[in-house]
Order: C-alpha cells, then sequence, then structure tokens
C-alpha cells in the first residue's frame, strides 16, 4: 500500500524558514517523481515544487522560486522541501504527491494527509 506521510509544518514568523519532509513508503520510491502541493482556506490546489525520480530535474512555479528547494533521498524513501523567507501568503496545508512516471509531470495519484504550515506574526 503506497503511504506517504508528511512532517515539519507549524508555526513560523514572516521572513522564516521551515522544512518539510515526507516519508514513502509501499512503492519503488525512485521509479517516481514527486511534487509538493499546497492548499490554502478559500484557494484551490496549487503546486509548489516537482522533482524527478532521480532527484535531477526540479521545477518551481514563480512565485516560490528562489525561496523553496526541493530535494529527495532515495536511500531513505524520503522528499524534502525547504522554504525559506516565507510570507503569510504561503500559509497553507502541504502535501507531498506520488507522480505517474519517474520524469516529472503534473499528474499525480496518491497524496498524503498534509501538514499544516501557517506564517504569522
Amino acid at each position: 500500500e503506497v503511504q506517504l506521510v508528511e512532517s515539519g509544518g507549524g508555526l513560523v514568523q514572516p521572513g522564516g524558514s521551515l522544512r518539510l519532509s515526507c516519508a514513502a513508503s509501499g512503492f519503488a520510491f525512485s521509479d517516481y517523481s514527486m511534487m509538493w502541493i499546497r492548499e490554502a482556506p478559500g484557494k484551490g490546489a496549487e503546486w509548489v515544487s516537482r522533482i524527478s525520480g532521480l532527484g535531477g530535474t526540479t521545477t518551481y512555479p514563480a512565485f516560490v522560486k528562489g525561496r523553496f528547494i526541493v530535494s529527495r533521498d532515495n536511500a531513505k524513501d524520503t522528499l524534502y522541501l525547504q522554504m525559506n523567507d516565507l510570507t503569510p501568503e504561503d500559509t497553507a496545508v502541504y502535501f507531498c504527491a506520488k507522480g505517474t512516471r519517474r520524469i516529472m509531470t503534473a499528474d499525480y495519484d496518491r497524496r498524503g494527509q498534509g501538514t499544516q504550515v501557517t506564517v504569522s506574526s
């Protein structure tokens, strides 16, 4: 059974940093691209990063580029999201999601339960 468990969320002040983790199990982790998606109250889901199965390719939307860094440790079946220079607009529930193939794709077939990130002074 595919399982994705996020951790690392919390309350942080504007300008602060957080590192999210996603522990994966139940599938061949390096065979699949991964992504981080967030959902804020009153907004639809939006992707914030994608990474290929072997970790060599990443991509970000413009509104997080230069602030967020996605990485993965395939030996530990774990995905990470380093978030820097956070703003209140980054407040959301963050989910990791399993892509449908090794190369980067917008399509995913599983996501975790999410971890809450709140940016507030």
